[in-house]
């Protein structure tokens, strides 16, 4: 945006200061980022970026390059170390952040000087944050695609992680403005509010964490039962029906006995990845332990409980798990699954959550009973199945 393609002292005088700062920044909220890499299962944004991004749109590419060398440098030292994250892993995301830095620099010489000043700024900055952005995290996504199988990349693209890059970028921008065109000393005004988004991410990252089962990535029970009463209650509010959906994978036992719990971990993943995909954003998905799923149904119609949207669902749900080919990290392929479930509904069986999950556990034995791999709603008639019941142990095993 302002760099001159030849280093002065002015800006050898800004590399420092950006650096002390960041290094400011560094130390009030190394503890907080320490955990958050702890804790975090996908993690390859910092706070540091707003210094970076200063640098690459204030200074010349190679001054801007010897600050991201500096503060990755105290960063590892003060945090990414004592976090356990790998001396080639931290070398990685520097380099990613000096081509960032240089793509930075290829833009500000692209865009042509104009007849206003300010316009020519503008455009740098709104053009040079999706660039940095995109060189940065779209090589530290990829890699983390290609390291972990089994992970997708829209998802890993599209998180919360992807979101906190594009606002300290933005954050970035107006130090680099505030910088050019007041003085850069007003510059420490961001460290302390830096500091103090970096508590409030990790907050929710622990709260995030507390509400969700590790082996699935759905909620946990207390999480599901406390936000399924507040489903609930606005379905009152609102004069619609809830239904409460629980699902008990058929003969798992066999899975764990036959191949081990990492194979039957795999499954239990496949089988969440289900229940994500056919539930809509505000529906809500819990494992309530060993093999046994529950879902929560919001806003439905009375009429669509028995014959319309829950019994869809669930049926939705018994063949996408019957389809499942589930490659595992040590048994092959896993298919054949099947899985029963049982639905209740308010008002019809219940007005409460413990009243619905216990007709809905009533049905799920009419289903077992009846012989696996079916959908019962609670007193309700045997529907029609598609599909014959899975025979005992009726999975088949690949390689």
């Amino acid at each position: 945006m302002l760099a001159a393609p030849v280093p002065d002292g002015a800006d050898l005088l800004l590399a420092a200061l950006l650096t002390v700062v960041a290094g400011a920044h560094t130390e009030l909220s190394r503890n907080a980022e320490r955990l958050r890499r702890r804790i975090a299962e996908t993690r390859f944004v910092n706070m540091t970026s707003v210094w970076t991004f200063s640098a690459a749109l204030l200074l010349p590419a190679p001054v801007a390059t010897a600050v991201v060398l500096a503060v990755y440098t105290h960063l590892f030292l003060r945090v990414s170390h004592p976090a356990g994250t790998p001396v080639h892993r931290h070398l990685f995301s520097t380099t990613t952040v000096v081509l960032a830095v240089h793509a930075v620099a290829v833009v500000s010489l692209l865009v042509p000087a104009g007849p206003a000043t300010g316009v020519r700024e503008a455009v740098v900055v709104l053009v040079a944050l999706p660039v940095y952005a995109c060189v940065n995290t779209l090589l530290v996504v990829s890699v983390l695609r290609v390291t972990r199988p089994g992970s997708r990349f829209l998802p890993l693209l599209l998180g919360g992680e992807i979101l906190l890059e594009l606002a300290t970028l933005s954050l970035g921008g107006l130090v680099a403005v505030i910088i050019a065109h007041t003085s850069p000393w007003l510059v420490l005004l961001a460290v302390l509010p830096l500091a103090v988004l970096e508590q409030t991410t990790l907050v929710r990252q622990l709260e995030t964490q507390v509400d969700t089962d590790a082996k699935t990535g759905l909620l946990n029970p207390a999480a599901w039962r406390w936000r399924g009463r507040r489903l609930l209650e606005r379905c009152r509010r609102t004069d619609r029906a809830a239904a409460v959906l629980i699902l008990d994978l058929d003969h798992f036992k066999g899975v764990n006995d036959r191949y081990g719990h990492l194979a039957g971990d795999d499954v239990l993943q496949a089988v969440a990845g289900v229940l994500t995909a056919e539930i809509r954003d505000h529906d809500l998905a819990g494992r309530f332990g060993g093999e046994e799923f529950v879902v929560a149904l919001g806003g439905l119609r009375p009429d669509d409980v028995v014959f319309g949207r829950a019994r869809e669902v669930a049926e939705r749900i018994r063949r996408s798990v019957a389809a499942l080919d589930v490659p595992t990290s040590t048994a092959g392929r896993i298919s054949g699954l099947s899985v029963s479930v049982g639905v209740a509904a308010s008002p019809d069986h219940g007005d409460d959550l413990d009243t619905l999950l216990a007709a809905a556990d009533a049905a799920l034995y009419e289903a077992k009973r009846a012989g696996r791999n079916q959908v019962r709603v609670r007193h309700s008639e045997p529907a029609p199945q598609g599909e014959p019941a899975a025979p005992p142990f009726g999975l088949s095993f690949g390689t």
